[in-house]
């Protein structure tokens, strides 16, 4: 229990230094990696939060509305599941709609 705070602050700042390097050049606000792992490391507490903060906001500001919280989107570049796109399931019904015409016998 004594050293809980100091190995809070060294998780934190292995977190943030390993999200800094798989970070893009958006997501740092075209910070070069090595500035940041320095603030980090230098500064850790502050600089880790500052980290955060930033990253969270500029991924938060990429990241596409679900259907049901303000409207669908795509952000390009991103997998989509094929449950959830709605061109994949629009072309999946026209195709099944091609192999399977409709059928005019009334004993069917």
């Amino acid at each position: 229990m004594r050293y809980l705070g100091t190995l809070l602050l060294i998780g934190l700042v292995v977190y943030c230094v390993i999200d800094i390097v798989r970070s893009d050049d958006h997501e740092r606000l075209g910070v070069h990696r090595a500035l940041w792992v320095l603030l980090v490391v230098l500064i850790p507490l502050i600089g880790s939060i500052v980290w955060i903060a930033v990253s969270w906001a500029q991924r938060s500001s990429q990241r596409p509305q679900a259907a049901g919280w303000g409207g669908a989107g795509h952000v390009p570049g991103r997998t989509v599941a094929p449950d959830d796109d709605a061109e994949f399931l629009w072309r999946l019904e026209q195709e099944r709609k091609r192999q399977d015409p409709p059928k005019d016998d009334p004993a069917a």
